[in-house]
């Protein structure tokens, strides 16, 4: 009777630590997420699939924009950051202060669609020039009507939406159209979350707004798009964000990548390795099915080799975002 007693007792005592190990390992599983909104569907797309594959994993997405995502990152308070930009100098240092290694890894194309009201059958297309006449900051309080863009639109008040200082689409738009990353006016409607921007340019006739070309598609019934015409790269054709005009590079200079950047110390982890695994296994597939432009083969191939090798650090170097630099010439030379 003792014996079958002390056996009864060691089998519950191994059932609880067994149970007490299994809840930890639940609890670590967790692969946390966060960063940029234009990236986010993509994410989405992709840990759905991966749930129904791997559904003994935790999966946390949050939404802080491109640079409140790079700040969790560089305090290790996430795993993977995404970015709609290639991280800057400043944000890099932080991650070094800290200890925080990474992988850069480039996932789709994207481009920044700039959209009226449906009802605005003035405005089809813009230059790049008149573009930067309403967003430089010198456009403050003075460049605040229609009429004043370009002669023969109407004098109304234009109502402006746009990405949040914090956003990565906010870094690439004042870096593509003003000249200088940053530089904007600041008397607009700023909004890290998409969805907002798109409801504000969708409730005004005389509103613009830009964003993600994402949002545009999601919402064509909502919204119209404006052709730009790169006039300050000698273009004088009007262009439409189009897969086609993205991958043909026409789509200039709106065009842009997206990254997600990787902890190299949760790089390690199983359930991170399985996830990035996964991605790179269906990203193309997926990325269409989110509404973006899958990269060419040949960049999706160099982006599987530096997770392989877990090869640190961005091909950006210190520079950060590159308006027209090609992403297959940056990894070529980083494999030379």
């Amino acid at each position: 009777m003792k014996n079958t007693l002390a056996v009864s007792l060691l089998v519950v005592l191994l059932l609880a630590g067994c149970s007490k190990n299994d809840s930890t390992k639940a609890v670590g599983a967790t692969i946390k997420i966060d960063g940029s909104s234009t990236v986010l569907p993509i994410l989405e797309a992709v840990v759905e699939e991966f749930k129904k594959e791997n559904p003994q994993y935790n999966l946390a997405l949050g939404r802080s924009g491109t640079g409140g995502g790079f700040k969790k990152f560089s305090r290790a308070e996430i795993d993977i950051s995404n970015a709609s930009r290639p991280i800057k100098a400043s944000e890099a240092e932080d991650c070094a202060k800290n200890g925080v290694e990474y992988i850069e890894l480039p996932v789709a194309y994207d481009a920044l669609a700039v959209v009226v009201h449906p009802e605005n059958d003035w405005c089809s297309e813009m230059t790049v020039s008149e573009l930067k006449k309403l967003w430089e900051p010198a456009a403050e309080k003075k460049v605040t009507r229609w009429s004043q863009i370009r002669a023969g639109w109407p004098d109304e008040p234009i109502q402006l939406y746009g990405a949040g200082t914090d956003s990565g689409t906010f870094d690439y738009f004042t870096s593509a159209i003003v000249g200088e990353e940053g530089a904007s006016r600041p008397d607009y409607t700023a909004s890290e979350d998409d969805n907002t921007l798109v409801t504000g340019v969708a409730g005004s006739k005389y509103a613009l707004g830009y964003f993600g070309v994402h949002y545009l598609e999601e919402n064509r019934d909502r919204l119209k798009a404006v052709k730009i015409i790169n006039d300050t790269g000698g273009s004088t054709v009007a262009v439409e964000p189009t897969a086609e005009s993205v991958i043909d590079s026409s789509y200039q200079p709106l065009a842009r990548p997206l990254f997600i950047y990787v902890n190299k110390a949760a790089a390690d982890r199983p359930e991170v390795k399985a996830f990035i695994d996964f991605l790179f296994a269906n990203i193309a597939e997926l990325t269409t099915e989110a509404g973006y432009v899958p990269l060419p083969n040949e960049i999706y191939d160099m982006a599987k080799e530096r997770w392989g090798k877990k090869t640190l650090g961005s091909v950006f170097g210190e520079h950060g975002s590159q308006v027209g630099v090609k992403l297959t010439d940056l990894y070529k030379a980083e494999k030379e």
